[in-house]
Parts: C-alpha cells; sequence; structure tokens
C-alpha cells in the first residue's frame, strides 16, 4: 500500500528554492523511498533520530535532508535542508 506524501507550508518553500535538477533528484528520492516503505531504515538512506519526538526520520537525498514524520499511512515532510543546515534545523524546529 502507497503512502501518502504530505508537505508542510515549510517543505513546499524549501523545495521551491531548489534549482530545478535539485527538485527534480528530491522528487525521484521521496517517491522511490518514502512512497512505500517510509520506515525501511538503512544505513545511507533513511534513519531514525534518535532522542526527537517530531521529526522521527532522516532520509538522504544526495546533499539535502528531508526531515519527516509517519502517521498512519502518511508521510508528513517538515522540512528539505541542506545537509550542513540539518542539526542547525533540528534545534530550530524539532521537538525533543
Amino acid at each position: 500500500m502507497a503512502f501518502e506524501l504530505v508537505l508542510s507550508p515549510e517543505a513546499v518553500e524549501d523545495r521551491s528554492r531548489l534549482r530545478a535538477f535539485d527538485r527534480a533528484a528530491l522528487d525521484d528520492a521521496l517517491e522511490r523511498h518514502l512512497r512505500h516503505d517510509p520506515m525501511q531504515l538503512s544505513r545511507t538512506r533513511i534513519k531514525r533520530l534518535k532522542g526527537m519526538k517530531s521529526p522521527q526520520y532522516r532520509l538522504r537525498a544526495d546533499g539535502l535532508r528531508v526531515l519527516f514524520d509517519v502517521v498512519g499511512q502518511e508521510v508528513q515532510i517538515l522540512g528539505i535542508v541542506l545537509k550542513s543546515e540539518a542539526q542547525d534545523w533540528l534545534n530550530a524546529s524539532g521537538e525533543p
């Protein structure tokens, strides 16, 4: 069963700031990794964030990090940030 991908307003804004090439790569990663099994942990792609209530997971997509929660059959994408900005985003917007 496919999961529904829901982007928060902040994630929509983050996505719109990307170059077209990066947006296409991001969309491909979202479809490939989050649409069908967003909780499939791996060493390189999807990681469960320890000590965080929200976001629960992080997807690595090239130089980007997608921070998301899984609620029922819905993947709620909370933020899309550069790798270098991920920790700052978690400190500012995440719930420990």
